[in-house]
């Protein structure tokens, strides 16, 4: 389950971790749950979609909360979106929190960048920013820019 000793500072500890050593910048001790063909992966999965959440469950099956937040969100903006569930791998589970420097799931990306989690998701959803950075990505019409107006 724990990986090998590494030198980033994208470093994961325990409550009681004390660095046992720092020679030559390397600290000893640390643990690390993105090895390189996982962090490979992540890209390859990213890039290789519009919108991907990384959640607990499924779309038509979320299994906690903040997911079934991020999916009704979704859902309302009408765009495709594919989920992967973290609940199916633990080092999937672990690694996207190193992978996105970002500690809680869902992890939502658009066109390659990380956006956020559910809270951010979810005010970007209320503030409009949300369908405008969908229109900006090309994900949604400008027509869908005309419902913002009205809201406003």
């Amino acid at each position: 389950m724990f990986r090998n000793v590494l030198t980033r500072s994208t470093l994961r500890f325990g409550p009681s971790f004390t660095p046992l050593n720092r020679t030559n910048g390397q600290l000893f001790g640390a643990v690390r749950f993105l090895s390189d063909d996982l962090k490979s992966r992540f890209d390859k999965a990213v890039n290789g979609h519009d919108i991907l959440v990384f959640m607990k469950g499924t779309k038509e099956a979320p299994q906690c909360g903040f997911s079934r937040a991020v999916v009704q969100v979704l859902n309302s903006q009408g765009v495709k979106y594919s989920t992967v569930n973290v609940l199916a791998d633990e080092e999937v589970r672990n690694g996207i929190k190193e992978y996105s420097s970002w500690p809680t799931i869902p992890q939502v990306y658009v066109k390659g960048e990380f956006v956020g989690g559910c809270d951010i998701v979810v005010n970007m959803m209320q503030s409009g920013d949300l369908t405008r950075m969908l229109v900006e990505k090309e994900l949604l019409p400008k027509e869908a820019l005309d419902s913002i107006s009205k809201k406003e």
